[in-house]
């Protein structure tokens, strides 16, 4: 048991890798190409489900009667889908700075700019939004790490 535990804990890490190494990418380079932007986001979504079902696939084991023998495995466990909530809860606070930074009152206010303007608008607030996930997501793949390390006793 405590092998498919440390299996599905490394699966979470190199989803959430993944979507780190892409998004950091995606940030310091500012290429933010459609289809760059679109597997970014696939990579992010996907790890952020592998968190969610392997919190849960713990939680089933815990109510069967299968514990870890390191209780800090439980935090490792369960702390990504509160990173994840976090890192969500920031990336529109992004989106609300941006659009503070060029006192703008929102979405209609950016739409009466001119085509040019909006565009580099929506382009900060993407960028920003990646770097937030991005981070999002390598705290994530670290945390999940921490669980393979300390998945005993199953």
């Amino acid at each position: 048991m405590t092998n498919a535990v440390v299996a599905g804990a490394i699966v979470v890490a190199a989803l959430n890798a993944a979507a780190a190494l892409a998004g950091g990418w995606l940030w310091y380079r500012s290429a933010l190409s459609e289809r760059g932007v679109r597997v970014f986001w696939l990579l992010l979504r996907t790890g952020q489900g592998a968190a969610l079902a392997f919190a849960v696939g713990v939680g089933s084991l815990a109510l069967a009667g299968h514990y870890s023998s390191d209780r800090l495995f439980y935090l490792y466990a369960l702390l990504p889908l509160a990173v994840a909530f976090v890192g969500e809860q920031l990336r529109v606070a992004a989106a609300a700075s941006i659009l503070a930074q060029h006192d703008l009152a929102g979405s209609a206010a950016v739409g009466r700019l001119p085509e040019q303007e909006q565009r580099g608008i929506v382009i900060e607030i993407v960028r920003r939004e990646i770097g937030v996930m991005a981070l999002s997501a390598l705290v994530v793949s670290f945390l999940a790490l921490r669980a393979a390390g300390t998945a005993h006793g199953f």
